[in-house]
């Protein structure tokens, strides 16, 4: 494993290369900030509801161990970035079975038997989390990544980014519509988007981009491949997409499904040491869309568990049950929880009347990565738009995700972190 092989080498290029890239930069992106604390989250907000209220002394902010705040500037678009070495997917040639050579996921860090899906770009499908009886969703415990962010009125959604199975699936979903967050996965994983619609603004503010022909709605006809499911259900909350015929729909179309030079993280199944030991990750989006994750040491992960019922003022207590996959029956897990802390901002004011986020996914902010049932304060940092995110410790040096899954639970920088001996809560918030 090259996260395992190599951690020292890629650690020492890391951390002179690192600060080459953060401090070199000026943007021109919008909604970044030339203070870092000015967009990012406070820990020891005031307390509360039982059972989550703050223990006594455990208000401190780790991100203030640093004696002197981090220089942080903005970036530019397209700013001299280092992209570790054996970690890019792709191109690559399909190798023979005997020929000795390993190839990995890059979006996993996991070993591939047949890498011929890295010839091809990922899929990032739109999956509703609301109403509750889209549950169990088809398709999250075989996603290589999985973004859940906030939509509005109290909802979630997710976005799931299909690699390594990125042709075998015949059900995904059930697919909602589009936000503006999803340009974000686009570019960063050079992928495909398949969305049911979007709002008006969102729609065309879609098709003004350059990345617009790989943003693919539900259509009439086979191809795209989308279908109405067997369940008795609404037809609006009733759409799911068959990946299996994707490949032949794109070349029909004459659609640009070719090889991807997508940048890897850093793995390692070498467990951190970490003084913030966390069993289980609260989520509190709204009295009607809240989870957690709870870290199982005898499989390695964390199991999601969903809301039950509603809050009401009946019914005041927060329920929960695990959340499923209706393909595999299984429960949806993840190696690797990841809290990312960005802005939710309004494009216009307008559009705070009925709550249309543009949260702005560039330059930096906190974060907490979870994995192996602790803690490690994090920074995430989007230095080039078309890769993804690199996380690293608060010093610059990169942080190692456990191979397999990486879930990222999107909160806004003005949410409230609320930490109860091993259990951790954050809260959403909006602007």
């Amino acid at each position: 494993m090259f996260g395992i092989n190599r951690p020292k080498r890629l650690t020492l290029t890391f951390q002179l290369l690192i600060p080459l890239f953060i401090v070199a930069c000026a943007s021109s992106i919008p909604a970044s900030s030339s203070d870092p604390d000015s967009v990012l989250p406070s820990l020891g907000d005031a307390p509360t509801p039982t059972p989550f209220q703050p223990l006594a002394g455990s208000s401190s902010d780790p991100y203030l161990a640093l004696a002197t705040p981090q220089v942080v500037s903005t970036f530019t678009p397209n700013p001299a970035v280092y992209i570790p070495e054996p970690q890019i997917s792709v191109p690559v040639e399909a190798a023979p079975a005997d020929s000795g050579v390993t190839y990995y996921n890059p979006l996993t860090g996991l070993p591939v038997e047949d890498p011929s899906f890295l010839q091809r770009r990922p899929l990032a499908i739109k999956i509703a989390n609301s109403p509750d009886y889209v549950r169990p969703q088809s398709g999250l415990t075989l996603a290589d990544v999985v973004y859940e962010y906030y939509i509005e009125w109290g909802d979630t959604r997710f976005i799931a980014v299909f690699y390594s199975n990125s042709n075998k699936l015949e059900q995904v979903g059930n697919v909602r519509s589009g936000r503006y967050f999803d340009e974000h996965i686009v570019r960063m994983y050079h992928s495909f988007l398949f969305f049911k619609g979007a709002d008006d603004r969102e729609m065309t503010y879609f098709r003004s981009l350059d990345v617009s022909p790989y943003m693919v709605s539900v259509g009439i006809g086979k191809c795209p491949p989308y279908f109405i499911g067997r369940y008795k259900r609404d037809d609006y909350n009733n759409i799911f997409f068959n990946t299996t015929l994707w490949e032949a729909c794109a070349e029909k179309k004459g659609i640009d499904n070719g090889p991807q030079s997508i940048s890897g993280g850093f793995f390692s199944e070498e467990a951190p040491v970490s003084d913030l030991v966390v069993n289980r990750i609260y989520n509190f989006y709204s009295d009607f869309n809240y989870n957690y994750w709870e870290y199982d040491p005898k499989a390695q992960n964390y199991v999601r568990y969903q809301e039950e019922k509603d809050i009401t003022p009946a019914r005041k207590a927060e329920t929960y049950i695990p959340l499923t996959d209706a393909i595999t029956k299984l429960p949806v897990t993840a190696e690797n929880v990841v809290q990312l802390f960005i802005p939710y901002i309004f494009t216009n004011e307008n559009q705070a009347e009925d709550e249309v986020y543009n949260p702005q996914f560039y330059d930096y902010g906190k974060a907490y990565v979870f994995r192996d049932g602790v803690a490690i304060p994090a920074y995430w940092v989007r230095a080039a738009i078309d890769q993804p995110i690199l996380l690293t410790h608060l010093d610059g040096t990169p942080i190692y995700l456990r191979p397999g899954q990486t879930f990222y639970q999107v909160m806004g920088v003005t949410s409230r972190h609320i930490q109860n001996g091993t259990d951790w809560r954050f809260e959403f918030q909006t602007p």
